[in-house]
């Protein structure tokens, strides 16, 4: 437990220095391969029995070797392994790049080139939106994204090492491929969707927690974040992703939610938050509450470590 409390910073500084491998990242192989599963087994019969199928043939060989790779040296060795499929696993200069990039765009007026930046981190329809809608949506994936990209595999490393931040990583991953309701993906894709809620149920509240105290002093910002999550999150349609959103939006003093077009259907979501709606500069805002958000969950990690430290000072003394 005390190396994978060390590996928290580590995992970020690794992140900060290098942010993701722009080439041979090997979660685009394992997309590959996992697109080639579906492409086989999602068809006929029987396809949520296909669907766990292919989760498993997906993630288990991969988590085990994982566990056999962290588990043939030293400790110095588990450390280091540890220390690289964590950083691979999050994403959060990734993240901010991305969101950095739609407010750019969006500064420089240039419409057709921010909807294809904002159309690579959410999965609706951007060929019309405009500012505020395309300012909404680089919003909201930010919040989302800071639990399943960062916190949550953060959290998982802790917990169970690199076994279990590269198992969480690809089931989230499967997730994101498979766990849409509609006609191709509603039976094969339910267990990767199942899964993916059962292991963010405890950093997707972390993380609302997190938005929460993180929302600052002014204008009572972390009442209306802990309003907005107590009383919006459960009303939204995932049951991890809802409080996370709520809670930034409440804590941003935004309006999300509301209307997205989805592969051409145009989907009601509830509204989370209050206040104006987002705006290009909110970009920023939401950016800069997921930094605090993660330094404070590293400080909580190294105050730990501080304290664990100074309690076997006494021990030894």
């Amino acid at each position: 437990m005390l190396n994978s409390l060390i590996l928290v910073p580590v995992v970020l500084l690794l992140d900060w220095l290098f942010g993701e491998p722009r080439k041979y990242h090997p979660l685009v192989g394992f997309g590959r391969y996992a697109n080639k599963l579906e492409v086989m087994l999602n068809g006929g019969k029987y396809r949520f029995n296909k669907g766990w199928l292919a989760w498993m043939l997906a993630v288990i060989p991969v988590t085990l070797f994982t566990y056999w790779l962290s588990h043939i040296g030293s400790e110095q060795w588990q450390f280091v392994v540890g220390a690289i499929c964590g950083w691979l696993a999050i994403g959060w200069q990734s993240l901010k790049q991305h969101g950095l990039a739609v407010m750019t765009s969006l500064n420089s007026k240039n419409m057709d080139e921010a909807r294809l930046k904002t159309s690579y981190l959410v999965s609706r329809d951007t060929s019309a939106l405009d500012e505020t809608e395309l300012s909404r949506a680089t919003i909201e994936s930010v919040l989302e994204n800071g639990s399943d990209a960062v916190l949550a595999p953060l959290f998982w490393l802790i917990i169970l090492g690199a076994p279990g931040v590269v198992f969480y990583r690809l089931c989230n991953t499967l997730d994101a491929m498979w766990g849409y309701r509609n006609a191709r993906y509603e039976q094969f894709g339910k267990f990767a969707a199942r899964m993916d809620d059962v292991l963010n149920y405890i950093p997707a509240r972390i993380t609302a927690l997190l938005y929460t105290l993180c929302a600052g002093v002014k204008h009572g910002a972390i009442r209306s974040a802990w309003r907005a999550w107590q009383s919006q999150g459960k009303t939204w349609y995932s049951p991890n992703a809802g409080g996370v959103m709520a809670s930034g939006a409440g804590a941003l003093r935004l309006a999300l939610g509301g209307t997205a077009i989805y592969h051409g259907t145009a989907k009601q979501r509830p509204n989370l938050g209050a206040g104006k709606q987002p705006s290009t500069d909110d970009i920023g805002r939401a950016i800069k509450l997921l930094n605090r958000s993660v330094y404070c969950f590293t400080g909580v990690i190294i105050a730990v470590l501080l304290l664990g430290g100074l309690y076997l000072v006494t021990l030894i003394n």
